[in-house]
């Protein structure tokens, strides 16, 4: 039986289809939906391949490095891995991936990188282009065998110290890096965002650099809160990631959340009813 899906899901789904210029493929038969469990089992091997063999070399060179020139490697590492994995799944033929406006990002300096939150491939998406990214991570998946040694080297943030947290992220900040960090503080449960956490901002006041907005726009529910990673999606998949606006935070930390949260509740629900006016629209007839 199929999964039930909202309709913002729906019209995003068909929206980000026609925008690409991919029919939605729907039910083509047997050797369609064997292609598209192919696929899905590819590019999963590829990812616990390229994150598994990063981890172990990475885990051996953070004793051999000096620590500002490991972060830096391990960075760029991450980056490498994350690049290659998307490349991947473009060559599947069956998952889309549009990242390119964050490009314009890579010659800036320290920044509070805050996008949406849709799925677990979102820090795969916005890392694969930035080459200077820390992230804040679960303190569990410290020494995750495909993700811990990486995350070491490129001396990401656990979460299981608020303030200390803080701290080091603004360390790190001022050491140059981009802090990536969603302002949900875990994957979105309650659409288009839910409820924003105020750690973000306060960093970002702290380090004195400003908050880029970043939405993350998906056709599907794949690898979101409760998906498990073995379950094939309906395919095609396609990604979105798109710049918003670039903020200051002054004054007060909580009501800077606060109102970052309604931005991006309107921006997406706008974004979502401009998307369903287009998709009914019936194309001019030819002269």
């Amino acid at each position: 039986m199929a999964d039930p899906v909202d309709d913002e899901t729906v019209t995003m789904r068909g929206a980000i289809d026609l925008e690409i210029g991919r029919p939605d493929s729907g039910d083509s038969g047997f050797v369609s939906g064997l292609y598209d469990t192919l696929a899905f089992w590819l590019a999963s091997f590829c990812f616990v391949l390229i994150t598994f063999g990063w981890s172990l070399c990475a885990a051996f060179i953070v004793w051999l490095l000096p620590r500002r020139i490991g972060t830096r490697v391990g960075q760029w590492g991450i980056m490498v891995c994350f690049r290659i994995q998307v490349a991947v799944m473009g060559l599947t033929g069956r998952i889309f991936c549009d990242v390119s406006e964050l490009d314009a990002l890579r010659a800036d300096g320290g920044l509070v990188i805050a996008p949406n939150h849709p799925s677990l491939l979102d820090v795969v998406l916005v890392t694969s282009r930035l080459s200077r990214v820390t992230c804040i991570m679960k303190a569990n998946l410290w020494d995750n065998v495909l993700l811990g040694g990486g995350a070491r080297l490129a001396r990401y943030i656990r979460n299981d110290s608020p303030s200390g947290m803080v701290k080091l992220a603004v360390d790190e900040i001022r050491r140059g890096s981009q802090l990536l960090v969603f302002p949900e503080g875990t994957r979105t449960v309650h659409r288009p965002v839910n409820r924003f956490k105020g750690g973000f901002a306060l960093i970002a006041q702290r380090a004195g650099v400003p908050v880029q907005t970043v939405f993350i726009e998906t056709n599907s529910p794949f690898l979101g809160k409760g998906w498990p990673a073995w379950r094939r999606p309906a395919m095609p998949l396609c990604y979105r990631v798109r710049l918003g606006r670039r903020f200051t935070v002054s004054g007060d930390v909580k009501a800077f959340s606060t109102m970052l949260e309604a931005y991006f509740e309107n921006e997406m629900r706008a974004r979502s009813e401009a998307r369903s006016a287009c998709a009914g629209q019936e194309p001019p007839e030819e002269d």
